[in-house]
């Protein structure tokens, strides 16, 4: 029988497990798939050290949690769109947008967010690869919402219970209206024109908390991509949505993971808010990620101003 060895990714916080072991064989032992499972449930983030690194090893674990959902947006990259569907490349180029922070340039920076805000359907959990690792930055931050959760100040946290959020495919940095860092500048736009296209298009709409199966509260808000409240867009809700922001910045506890050869990340995406960290753009960066669907997608679709009048 196949065996996979755990521990945790870090004692200084509650969530994330290290594991050894994960074979293309041991994924052929359903105990082992089981386990799997279990750990991303209970700690919202594995790290497989010294795994195989193919693509088909990549789909193959992703499959453990779920069947792959093909990616909403047509113009995101993929891997193969034959072959491997849901399996998105994440890289820089030439058309990259670079930021500043500290006064230091970098290239595929993100602030915190959930993959697939802007959708009505999330994404359950994601996988990982990292193909071109750069020498200079290029780490993965991740924060775990129930800990965000539980160490908020409760007077913060209820105003968060209240709220419904907006999000849109218009990722522009510059129409970000708050949780950018300190020293923040926008050097390089992206090149390509999908969120210019989509500063107008439709929202999705998901509650900044939501309560896990297990009976566990989750923080579950970011400002990526954020247009406001749901109903409220006026200045006054964005400083409502900036109060909350601030407060899970203060309390969250961070795992940042260094890229190292024969790495596969996993996370619940509906647990887990997530950071690229940005690297040097004069070396190149890549990695591969697999979309996992699932049934803990809990968004809808705001409704049209007319169609919310008659309602």
């Amino acid at each position: 029988m196949a065996s996979i060895e755990a521990q945790p990714l870090d004692t200084a916080i509650p969530f994330g497990v290290q594991v050894t072991g994960v074979t293309s064989a041991a994924l052929d032992d359903e105990s082992v798939r089981a386990e799997l499972r279990h750990l991303l449930q209970e700690k919202g983030v594995i790290v497989c050290k010294d795994i195989e690194q193919t693509s088909a090893m990549q789909v193959k674990l992703s499959e453990v949690f779920g069947p792959l959902k093909e990616h909403p947006v047509y113009q995101v990259q993929r891997a193969d769109r034959d072959a491997l569907p849901g399996v998105i490349v994440i890289a820089s180029g030439p058309g990259s947008c670079i930021v500043e922070i500290d006064g230091k340039p970098l290239v595929t920076w993100q602030p915190w967010h959930f993959d697939h805000a802007y959708n009505d359907e999330m994404m359950y959990a994601a996988v990982l690869r990292s193909i071109k690792i750069a020498k200079d930055g290029g780490r993965t931050a991740f924060a775990c919402g129930v800990q965000i959760y539980n160490d908020m100040d409760p007077a913060i946290r209820a105003k968060a219970e209240e709220m419904n959020v907006l999000y849109n495919l218009d990722l522009r940095y510059d129409r970000q209206r708050f949780g950018l860092p300190d020293h923040f500048r926008l050097v390089k736009q992206h090149d390509n024109t999908l969120s210019e296209e989509n500063e107008n298009g439709p929202c999705a709409v998901h509650p900044a908390v939501w309560t896990r199966p297990s009976g566990e509260k989750v923080f579950h808000m970011c400002a990526y991509g954020c247009r406001g409240l749901e109903g409220d867009r006026s200045d006054e809700a964005f400083a409502r949505l900036e109060e909350v922001w601030k407060e899970a910045e203060r309390v969250m506890k961070v795992y940042y993971h260094e890229w190292e050869p024969g790495d596969m990340v996993v996370w619940d995406n509906t647990r887990v808010l997530h950071e690229a960290t940005g690297s040097n753009p004069d070396e190149p960066r890549e990695i591969h990620r697999t979309t996992i669907k699932g049934p803990l997608c809990h968004g809808w679709w705001e409704k049209p101003v007319e169609e919310a009048v008659i309602a």
